[in-house]
C-alpha cells in the first residue's frame, strides 16, 4: 500500500475514536444534568406528598370504619337503654332470683275446713314470712308451699295489722330463700317495677313488669290489673329488693310499701312468740286425710286393644289444695309409650277433696281379657 493512502487510513481512524469520545461525553453531561433539573420537582411536591402517606394513609382511610362499629356496640349495652328500656330485659333473671322466695300459703279453720289461700313471701332464711293479714283471717293452722315442692308448717302470726292488711308469720323450716327489702322505698310514680307471683299459680304466677301510677309514703298503685292469686305477691324492683307488696288485686291493683312492711316489723320484739290471732294459741285439730272424689280408669289407645298387649306402670300425682291434679309423674313406664300417654292424660283429670296438698302413687294396667 502507498504510503499517503496509509496516512490517510490512519487519520480516519483517528477521527472515529474521536467522535465516540464526544459521543459518550455529551451523554453523561445531559444525564448529570437532568437529575441536577429533576431535583428541585422533587423538593416542591415533598410538602404534599411526604414519603411517609403510604403509612398515614392507613390509620386516616381506618378511622371512619373504627368508629362506626364502635357506636352501634356501645348503642347496644344493656345499661345505656335499660332507662328507656324499664326492666323488661332483666325479667327473667329477676323472676329467677325472686321466684324460690314465694310461697303459697293455705288457711285453715278449727274444723280443719280450707279458708282461703294467697301468696307470700319469705324475708329471713329462718321462715319468717309476709302476707295479707286477710289471708289468715279466722285461721288456726296454715301450711306454706314452694314452687320446689316445699311445705312447711305455719306455727303462727308474729304480727298482724289489719288497718294495712298485712301480717308477718313464722314457718317451721330450718332454711329457706329469701328476699330483702328495699330500704330506701324508692319507687315514684312512673318507676317500673316486677310483680312476681308464685310458680304453683302455674300462668297466673308469670313475673308481670308494671308500672307504678300513685305512691304515699306506706302505699303503692299500679297502674295495671293483676289476677287474684297475685294478693300476697312481692313487688320488687330491678335489683331483686321488695319495693311493696300486693294487697288488692283486679282491675285496680294496691300494694304497701316495703316502709308498711318495716313498720310492722319493728313491733316483732326478739322473744315473740308465734300465736294464732283467731283464738289465741289453739292446738290446731289435724287436717282431714285427703280423699279422691273422681278418679276415672285410664283407657285403651285406639288401635292397641289388642289381644295378648299388656303393660303395667307407676305413676306420681301431685294435687293442689283445691284438690286439682298440677302434675303427673311416670315413676315406672308401662312399656309401652302410647299407654303412658294414655294413662298420664286421663290422669290429669283426677280430683280430690280440697287439702294441704298431697301426692300419691298409682298403679295402672292396660291388659286386654
Amino acid at each position: 500500500m502507498p504510503r499517503a493512502a496509509e496516512n490517510l487510513s490512519t487519520t480516519q481512524m483517528n477521527f472515529r475514536l474521536l467522535l465516540g469520545c464526544l459521543l459518550w461525553l455529551g451523554v453523561f453531561v445531559a444525564s448529570a444534568y437532568g437529575q441536577h433539573a429533576q431535583s428541585p420537582s422533587v423538593a416542591e411536591q415533598s410538602p404534599k406528598q411526604p414519603p411517609t402517606s403510604t403509612l398515614s394513609a392507613t390509620p386516616v382511610s381506618s378511622s371512619p370504619q373504627l368508629a362506626a362499629t364502635a357506636s352501634p356496640s356501645f348503642s347496644n349495652n344493656t345499661s345505656v337503654q335499660k332507662p328507656e328500656q324499664g326492666i323488661a330485659a332483666d325479667l327473667s333473671k329477676i323472676e329467677s332470683n325472686v321466684r324460690p322466695a314465694v310461697l303459697w300459703v293455705t288457711a285453715f279453720d278449727q274444723k280443719g275446713n280450707l279458708l282461703r289461700t294467697e301468696s307470700g313471701f319469705f324475708i329471713s332464711a329462718d321462715g319468717r314470712f309476709v302476707t295479707t293479714a286477710r289471708a289468715i283471717e279466722g285461721a288456726v293452722n296454715a301450711v306454706a308451699k314452694t314452687g320446689d315442692g316445699g311445705i312447711y308448717n305455719v306455727l303462727g302470726a308474729l304480727a298482724v295489722s289489719k288497718q294495712s292488711d298485712l301480717a308477718v308469720l313464722q314457718a317451721d323450716v330450718k332454711r329457706v330463700a329469701f328476699v330483702e327489702l328495699n330500704k330506701n322505698s324508692g319507687a315514684p310514680p312512673g318507676t317500673n317495677v316486677a310483680v312476681v307471683g308464685s310458680g304453683l299459680a302455674g300462668t297466673d304466677g308469670s313475673v308481670r313488669e308494671m308500672p307504678i301510677a300513685a305512691q304515699s309514703s306506706d302505699r303503692l298503685e299500679i297502674a295495671g290489673a293483676t289476677v287474684a292469686s297475685a294478693a300476697g305477691s312481692p313487688i320488687v324492683n330491678e335489683a331483686g329488693e321488695v319495693v311493696g307488696i300486693v294487697t288488692i288485686s283486679g282491675d285496680k291493683t294496691t300494694a304497701r310499701s316495703s316502709a308498711a312492711v318495716q313498720s310492722l316489723l319493728s313491733r316483732v320484739a326478739a322473744d315473740t312468740q308465734a300465736r294464732w290471732p283467731a283464738t289465741g294459741n289453739p292446738t290446731p285439730k289435724p287436717t282431714p286425710k285427703p280423699r279422691l272424689v273422681y278418679a276415672p280408669a285410664p283407657a285403651f289407645p285406639p288401635g292397641m286393644s289388642q289381644p295378648g298387649v299388656s303393660g303395667t306402670g307407676r305413676f306420681r300425682l301431685s294435687f293442689d289444695s283445691n284438690g286439682n291434679v298440677i302434675n303427673v309423674q311416670v315413676v315406672r313406664s308401662t312399656g309401652n309409650a302410647y299407654f303412658d300417654q294414655a294413662a298420664t292424660k286421663t290422669l290429669r283429670q283426677w280430683r280430690s277433696a280440697p287439702s294441704h296438698g298431697w301426692d300419691v302413687t298409682v298403679p295402672v294396667t292396660f291388659q286386654t281379657r
